[in-house]
């Protein structure tokens, strides 16, 4: 286990306290058939993640935190203050910009761990979180700025 392993965990959790009430708000305040849609992926996959991660961490000896940062409520806070076409966007394009910027850390994770859990993990996280890429793409919300925060996020220095 290493601390990029621990940190890993750790990011998969708060992901899963800000996007699985981020999916319920989509049931509730979206417009669009799309983004309900979308919300109900989050549900579901990290509903699933969550399980594992807890799980891995127990197994591991790795503590978890129980809220999400204080940056990824904020973003469930700007979720419940919008309504129709207006959360629609803000939900698509957080949503997106979130999933993208872990995404290529997945990958980082997935590439050089050592350990067979973090491994397993990372799979599955990489899973989830391209379906939940793509399925936010197809509402059709997904601003090219976003894209362009994303791409500015991954590109190294």
């Amino acid at each position: 286990m290493t601390e990029v392993d621990r940190t890993f965990l750790v990011k998969v959790r708060q992901a899963g306290l800000w996007e699985i009430p981020a999916g319920r708000l989509a049931q509730t305040h979206a417009d669009s058939e799309a983004v309900k849609r979308a919300g109900l992926h989050l549900i579901d996959g990290h509903s699933k993640l969550d399980q594992l991660v807890r799980e891995d961490a127990r197994i591991l000896g790795v503590s978890l935190p129980n809220q999400a940062t204080e940056e990824q409520q904020g973003f469930v806070r700007q979720l419940e203050n919008a309504r129709g076409a207006e959360f629609d966007r803000l939900f698509a394009n957080l949503l997106r910009a979130s999933h993208g910027k872990i995404f290529a850390t997945i990958g980082e994770v997935r590439a050089a761990t050592q350990n067979d859990l973090i491994r397993r993990h990372a799979r599955q996280a990489n899973q989830t979180v391209l379906d939940h890429m793509e399925v936010l793409e197809d509402t059709g919300l997904v601003d090219s700025e976003t894209f362009q925060e994303v791409e500015a996020a991954v590109t190294p220095a």
